[in-house]
């Protein structure tokens, strides 16, 4: 038996919104939509995808699992998602660390690392 990676499922209020959000943030496309799901992915080949799913209750608390994203220049990749409405979060941080953390808008949490973080 084989097993592979096929996605990673987001609750959220506004499912057609937050997949346009990350769609835009990851270069990403809407590859599915439907009223109780819309799924963003490279294409529609290509996975893992993101599959937002709604739920009438809003984010509560800390994420227990979240995305990482490793680009080529961090601070360039953080000023471009802050544009796109993503917000800079304290989920308990240091200063020292090498990544930022920041918030979709929904508030989901998702990191940003430093280039020699990403290259593992």
């Amino acid at each position: 038996m084989t097993v592979r990676f096929y996605t990673v499922v987001i609750d959220c209020q506004n499912p057609k919104t937050l997949a346009e959000w990350w769609a835009k943030a990851l270069g990403w496309q809407i590859v599915y939509e439907a009223e109780d799901e819309v799924v963003a992915a490279v294409d529609d080949d290509t996975y893992p995808a993101l599959v937002f799913v709604p739920v009438a209750e809003a984010k509560s608390g800390k994420n227990r699992l979240h995305i990482d994203l490793a680009p080529d220049d961090r601070d360039a990749e953080v000023a471009r998602l802050e544009s796109l409405g993503a917000t800079r979060v304290d989920v308990g941080q240091r200063a020292e660390n090498t990544w930022i953390v920041l918030a979709d808008p929904e508030g989901n949490e998702f990191c940003v690392l430093s280039a020699r973080e990403g290259g593992v």
